[in-house]
């Protein structure tokens, strides 16, 4: 029989987004011209996303809190505020999952806000492929191969297990050495999906996106 979980969705919005120059939870997505109008950003899309596929959705913010709660609560997410960003990340997601367990769930999936929303289709994959795992697998990964590269990404979705590892390792801690630890209980899902690979950091990075996704869109119209 599979797993029936109560799954959370949490997403970390904490960044100071220093490099970018304004917060990368408010970029337009999907990408629009210079002076247009946006639908969404990638906030928005990465809660209406993860919301399709968990019982709720759980926004950790930083500093930028005043700026990104309108748009959390718009989504119709919870918010939760890391005290000490400067601490890093990985205090951030320690944050996000003690509110996971204070929300009485025993599953997460975990996004980062500077990566743009994944394809639905790879959330739903991480879903099923979580559900039907054995109680070995404490948390599935997801995967994308561009001809000999390999690359893992977000979300992942991750059970009691591994929440109770990123819990009980220390702040100075990284998630990729947590799961490093617990590779045994990692299973890695393969999806054609090549967003995986895209990481926004600066102004080129999010220009380079825009450019990809609006000819994306071109060939599809």
């Amino acid at each position: 029989m599979p797993l029936s979980p109560s799954i959370c969705g949490v997403i970390l919005a904490a960044g100071f987004s220093s490099r970018m120059g304004r917060d990368k939870a408010l970029l337009p997505w999907p990408p629009v011209a210079e002076g247009m109008p946006a639908a969404n950003c990638f906030l928005g899309a990465s809660i209406d996303l993860l919301m399709a596929y968990s019982d709720l959705v759980i926004v950790i913010a930083g500093k930028n809190a005043p700026a990104i709660t309108p748009v959390a609560y718009a989504h119709g997410a919870f918010l939760a505020v890391n005290r000490e960003p400067e601490r890093g990340q990985f205090s951030s997601l320690q944050v996000g999952l003690q509110e996971v367990l204070n929300h009485g769930r025993d599953a997460a999936f975990i996004a980062l806000i500077d990566r743009p929303p994944v394809l639905p289709r790879t959330v739903k994959a991480l879903r099923e492929a979580f559900i039907y795992a054995g109680p070995e697998v404490w948390a599935v990964v997801p995967e994308f191969k561009r001809g000999e590269e390999l690359t893992h990404g977000h979300p992942i979705l991750i059970g009691r297990e591994m929440i109770q590892a990123f819990q009980h390792a220390p702040v100075t801690a990284t998630a990729r050495e947590v799961e490093h630890q617990y590779q045994q209980h990692i299973q890695y899902v393969p999806v054609d999906d090549p967003r995986l690979a895209i990481n926004i950091d600066t102004p080129e990075d999010y220009a380079r996106l825009s450019s990809a996704e609006m000819m994306a869109a071109e060939k599809i119209v």
